[in-house]
């Protein structure tokens, strides 16, 4: 992807605002308007930096996550002042010696299309079922764009992506499709439900190669059938080659509802599974 397209800005986030006593000094870097061969439409990332990548010359392992505008900014995030504080709380395990410093990438969602491309198959009443060319605007325009620009390990062993709801089953989905790729994969309460649960059909079909490392979880105040479908998920990934323990955690979060907050919450447990120190 040409560097040409595309208008960086750099920000630091203080500790001053709303929730300053908990914040700690963070950084991310955004790229606007960033244009792919495979979707129409300007896109924009948003990245978090480890702390003192500025100051080595490390390489680093790199977790991609969907929906970015919920991840790291209350003022963007689609319930006003509920973000997922991934950047407060990779810092901090980071700081704490809990996770490997990463660099994580949150991808903005783009709007009304969010559906259509988040979605493996088309649904007879509901449409979607571009997440095959969705996953193509990852692999071969934003991955190698940051590649490019940082100083990532590029390899499946170092690469992740993730998500929840919608963007949970896109994230398993290309993680199913591309394990060569991205050899972590973290699902927080992903729509098995879409399309009479295809993504089991999908699993089944697809996999001939490694098997990623996976974090799952579902909150039980979800909708009436979320456990179950998650259940039905983590048991078609057993029987095709997942150990739980081993390279499959899966979790089931008492009282937690469908919402950012409670996966605020999972973020940590999440990147202590996939990246340990």
């Amino acid at each position: 992807m040409p560097i040409d397209f595309i208008k960086r800005v750099i920000r630091r986030r203080g500790t001053g605002g709303r929730r300053a006593l908990d914040r700690i000094p963070t950084q991310l870097e955004k790229h606007e308007n960033l244009v792919s061969r495979f979707l129409p439409g300007a896109r924009t990332l948003i990245v978090y930096l480890p702390p003192g990548y500025h100051e080595s010359e490390h390489r680093y392992p790199v977790l991609y996550l969907q929906d970015g505008q919920n991840l790291f900014d209350p003022a963007t995030a689609y319930v006003a002042g509920n973000d997922w504080r991934v950047d407060q709380t990779a810092e901090k395990l980071i700081l704490h010696g809990k996770i490997e410093p990463l660099i994580i990438v949150g991808i903005y969602n783009n709007g009304e299309q969010r559906l259509l491309e988040y979605t493996p198959t088309r649904d007879d009443k509901l449409g979607g079922g571009e997440a095959e060319l969705y996953g193509r605007m990852i692999v071969e325009d934003f991955k190698p764009f940051i590649d490019g620009v940082y100083r990532t390990l590029p390899g499946p062993e170092n690469t992740g992506i993730g998500g929840s709801s919608l963007g949970g089953l896109v994230s398993i989905y290309l993680g199913l499709l591309y394990p060569h790729i991205f050899g972590k994969l973290a699902i927080l309460s992903p729509s098995v439900w879409w399309n009479h649960r295809s993504i089991l059909n999908f699993l089944a079909d697809a996999m001939t190669g490694p098997c990623p490392r996976i974090w799952l979880d579902i909150g039980t105040s979800e909708s009436r059938t979320a456990v179950d479908d998650t259940i039905l998920l983590r048991n078609a990934l057993l029987r095709n080659g997942w150990v739980l323990g081993k390279n499959l955690r899966f979790t089931k979060a008492v009282g937690a509802r469908h919402e950012e907050a409670a996966w605020a919450k999972r973020t940590g447990p999440a990147l202590k599974f996939l990246f340990p120190r």
